[in-house]
């Protein structure tokens, strides 16, 4: 039985990596250590890992979480867009906007080049409402 699922992002500035997970992204401390952080907010967990630690295989290592894309579901994307973007000033990769698939959502880049897509689901046109199979529409 899996007890447990969430992404463990590499990088190369755990400190930095830290405090953009506690500070806007709203998640609190669950184990830190100056290599390894795990963070969970509203029962969801993420942690930071040092890429260069001794547990990441030889082939591995000095490679960051770069390219990973990190789903944020929210119920008001647009508080999210007014506190994220307007009052904190992060660095915005995709302008809020809503999506035929059924979201309302932004994209922010997050340490490493981890890009955060904040989302509020919406309906999905008829042509993608057609493709969800029942388990949720996004």
């Amino acid at each position: 039985m899996l007890t447990s699922c969430y992404p463990v992002l590499a990088t190369d500035d755990v400190a930095g990596a830290r405090a953009f997970w506690t500070g806007p992204m709203g998640f609190e401390i669950v184990f830190d250590a100056d290599w390894y952080v795990s963070l969970r907010r509203d029962g969801f967990e993420l942690a930071v890992l040092d890429r260069d630690h001794p547990t990441i295989p030889d082939s591995h290592r000095g490679i960051s979480a770069a390219g990973t894309l990190v789903n944020l579901e929210v119920d008001d994307v647009d508080a999210e867009w007014e506190r994220l973007v307007v009052r904190s000033g992060l660095p915005v990769a995709l302008e809020l906007r809503d999506e035929d698939f059924g979201q309302r959502h932004f994209i922010v880049t997050g340490p490493d080049g981890v890009l955060v897509d904040v989302i509020t689901e919406i309906p999905p046109t008829p042509e993608f409402a057609a493709g969800f199979t029942g388990g949720g529409s996004a």
